[in-house]
């Protein structure tokens, strides 16, 4: 039998999907070469601003059975793979699908 997938649950599981979101930052201190050829970039331009820093962004789609499940799910994959602690901070959202 197949299963397909709908935008309430996951296919497989039958349990509720969430879309979650982690933001990945360097940490105040650490070089940010990226962010300062972009500063310098934007300046030429003529483009006024105070700082300017650089994130990634990564979205998941996952199933879990609430939300806080999904939140520990994100958080595992920030901390096991997606930021570096000792160079990066990182934020999760989680948000029903």
């Amino acid at each position: 039998m197949v299963r397909t997938a709908n935008a309430l649950t996951g296919a497989a599981t039958g349990m509720p999907r969430y879309s979650a979101v982690v933001t990945v930052r360097l940490k105040t201190g650490v070089l940010d070469p990226e962010a300062e050829t972009t500063s310098a970039a934007l300046s030429r331009l003529g483009f006024e601003h105070e700082a300017l820093t650089h994130a990634d962004r990564f979205e998941v789609t996952l199933d879990a059975a609430s939300v806080d499940a999904a939140e520990t799910t994100a958080t595992a994959m920030a901390e096991q793979l997606l930021a570096n602690p000792t160079l990066h901070s990182y934020d999760v959202e989680v948000h029903p699908r």
